[in-house]
């Protein structure tokens, strides 16, 4: 006999089992619709999650274009703000940039006016990358972003496209053209690029320190000898930030530059370090962080946009005026580093392994005018320190510093807008 208790039990067993009967024929229908919708809050958050990973927060709205076969104009709308970086100048018969932080949703694409044949936009990672085909041969003549303003809601990112004759294929008037207010009347005056050399250190500053010489006294005769080595060539204006051994301030040196509307800075120095066995050149340019520092130091007070030629109508659009110029300074700063290394190898200066080096250095501050830092060896080494102070070793040296400056001014423009053109820019989209 089954006590009492055991068959309560099993009574209570056929009725739960009643009732998972019940809830298994429920649940076919209710887990159906659970699971879709579980499929579908997936779906949103990888989509959510795939735009926090881009790092895009806004969308390409949409492009407009306006002008005829000479110049175009392309405006962007978008739903934030962005940077644009050209990864196609038109030499290919295309357009490419890149606009960091907004995604291109579904993608765009479809004909286009004047020298635009035709658009595409896709997602890139955490850009959008805006594809412009060309109708015929043209370059970016500027490109800019507009804040909303004026019963605009939305920021534009604008892109004037200029046909290109053969008469523009030209060698470039200046590459240093941030500055355009200067840049002619110094082409009118002589026709011949200004240099501005600077020895670095001096008087009561005398630098780093080798077994027979100062840094300071090494790069005055440097400096001296690369004035004598520009001149000779009849093509370059140069100026010394100092010809004697007196001290002069950091920034009072960029200055030097900024005021001549020089054409290219280059600040000469001797390394240092704490193994002798150390030895070699490198060449400085400014660094991401130097250029942030750079913006920070000229737009102190209220005249920074006159003492950098610009508008000075609406500050937000001085801003990224001014962002642009010192990206294209950054850029050709870059190209000058890149020529320079390749002669000083050529007349077999040891290089450090890594010889292009980046830095926020005072002497590369200015944002209009390219830049770099020299050094040319270590004074701590013994040969280097002979080296940089024997005479026809530092004449070898700065030949091979003006040839490198020559080719620099003889190559073609990086593949990117200049700067000026932006400060040129009338109406609004």
């Amino acid at each position: 006999m089954v006590p009492p208790e055991y068959g309560h039990q099993t009574g209570a067993v056929r009725m739960n089992g009643q009732r998972l009967s019940g809830l298994r024929r429920w649940g076919a229908r209710e887990w159906t619709m659970t699971a879709l919708a579980l499929v579908v809050v997936c779906a949103v958050l990888l989509t959510a999650g795939r735009g926090l990973a881009s790092g895009a927060t806004g969308e390409v709205l949409g492009l407009r274009f306006g002008g005829d076969g000479q110049r175009t104009r392309v405006v962007v709308d978008l739903e934030r703000s962005t940077r644009g970086v050209v990864i196609d100048d038109g030499a290919g018969g295309r357009v490419t940039l890149a606009l960091s932080g907004v995604a291109a949703g579904r993608g765009l694409g479809g004909a286009g006016s004047g020298l635009v044949s035709g658009y595409r936009v896709a997602n890139a990672g955490g850009a959008s990358r805006v594809q412009l085909d060309l109708a015929q041969t043209a370059e970016i003549e500027r490109r800019f972003l507009l804040p909303p303003g004026d019963g605009v809601p939305q920021f534009r990112y604008v892109i004037d496209l200029k046909a290109k004759s053969a008469a523009a294929a030209t060698p470039r008037a200046s590459t240093a053209a941030a500055a355009p207010a200067r840049a002619p009347r110094r082409q009118a005056t002589s026709g011949r690029r200004l240099i501005v050399v600077d020895a670095g250190h001096g008087g009561r500053d005398p630098g780093a320190a080798g077994a027979q010489s100062r840094e300071s006294a090494v790069t005055l005769a440097a400096a001296l000898m690369l004035k004598s080595e520009l001149e000779r060539t009849g093509r370059y204006r140069v100026r010394l930030t100092r010809d004697s051994d007196v001290y002069v301030g950091l920034y009072r040196r960029v200055q030097i530059a900024r005021d001549a509307g020089a054409d290219l800075f280059i600040s000469l120095h001797a390394d240092a370090g704490a193994d002798p066995a150390t030895r070699g050149a490198s060449v400085y340019t400014l660094s991401e962080q130097g250029a942030g520092r750079a913006v920070r130091e000229f737009t102190r007070g209220d005249n920074w946009h006159r003492s950098l030629n610009l508008p000075g109508r609406d500050p937000s659009v001085d801003r990224i005026l001014l962002d642009m110029t010192q990206r294209a300074t950054q850029n050709r700063s870059a190209q000058f580093a890149r020529v320079l290394l390749t002669h000083l190898e050529a007349a077999e200066r040891p290089l450090l392994r890594r010889s292009h080096r980046d830095a926020g250095l005072a002497v590369l501050l200015a944002p209009d005018v390219p830049a770099v830092l020299l050094e040319m060896g270590f004074i701590t080494n013994p040969e280097d320190e002979r080296a940089l102070n024997d005479e026809r070793a530092r004449r070898r040296l700065m030949r091979a510093v003006a040839e490198g400056i020559d080719r620099y001014f003889n190559e073609p423009a990086p593949g990117m807008m200049m700067a000026s053109a932006a400060l040129s820019s009338g109406g609004r989209p």
